[in-house]
């Protein structure tokens, strides 16, 4: 059975990591899936590899010209869609003293004002009884090193997803928050984590995750598909930390 079967679902930075795992699983499950990313050859690469129909979109999320693009390709190729995922997102792990004027306004414009503004364009066009998914952090309830100018980012979110949640009722749009833990994606290298450098990185992680070890993408899509499809149709407004246990250590 397709848990998604003729669903429309558009995925926001569904080039890469968690983004990307499910986007090819909410194919498989049967959705048309529309993936935005900001690189046009690895958004056709991902697109190639997928197959299934998937539609790819290249623009930046912090471009609210972007937003509007998007609900226009969207309107015109199917119309309507069900699924809104909102998870493109950015990291750069800086002490506060260290943090710049415009490392702030990079992580609020595409974590925060991306978000906002998608949600804000795209939900006339979601149909009633659709489901918007916010991609929330750990680090938005946990403090972390380093995290506190992402973690402010991503704790905004999951603040404008339960105001949606109540504000959307009339049309029974449900709006739910993912909360990944430390995930095995390529952001890790682009935080500094080398190939040398990770089992070290693992080992650690083992000492303060519950479950052991790092999640993986594809751990993270089936908690999309759970909010995304029937099996969630009576959650509405929880921020599900899909993290190992890592929120109790």
């Amino acid at each position: 059975m397709q848990h998604l079967k003729d669903k429309v679902a558009v995925i926001t930075g569904g080039n890469s990591g968690i983004g990307k795992a499910t986007a090819r699983l909410f194919a498989k499950e049967g959705a048309q899936v529309v993936i935005t990313g900001r690189r046009q050859d690895v958004v056709d690469q991902v697109v190639d590899e997928i197959g299934n129909g998937v539609v790819g979109v290249v623009g930046d999320v912090a471009d609210l010209e972007h937003h509007q693009r998007l609900a226009e390709i969207v309107t015109r190729r199917f119309g309507n869609l069900d699924i809104y995922m909102a998870n493109a997102g950015i990291i750069n792990l800086t002490a506060s003293a260290n943090v710049t004027p415009e490392d702030y306004d990079r992580h609020f414009a595409t974590n925060t004002r991306g978000v906002f503004f998608g949600v804000q364009t795209i939900e006339p066009l979601i149909r009633d009884g659709g489901n918007i998914i916010v991609t929330s952090s750990l680090a938005a309830t946990k403090v972390l090193p380093d995290h506190t100018v992402y973690a402010g980012s991503k704790a905004a979110i999951a603040a404008f997803a339960k105001n949606w949640a109540i504000e959307f009722k009339p049309r029974k749009i449900r709006v739910n928050i993912l909360s990944p833990g430390p995930v095995d994606t390529a952001i890790l290298g682009k935080l500094g984590v080398s190939d040398a450098d990770r089992p070290v990185l693992e080992r650690h992680l083992a000492t303060i995750i519950p479950a052991g070890r790092l999640g993986q993408p594809e751990e993270l899509a089936h908690a999309a598909l759970f909010l995304a499809s029937e099996a969630g149709s009576f959650v509405n407004g929880v921020e599900l930390h899909v993290d190992g246990g890592m929120t109790l250590a």
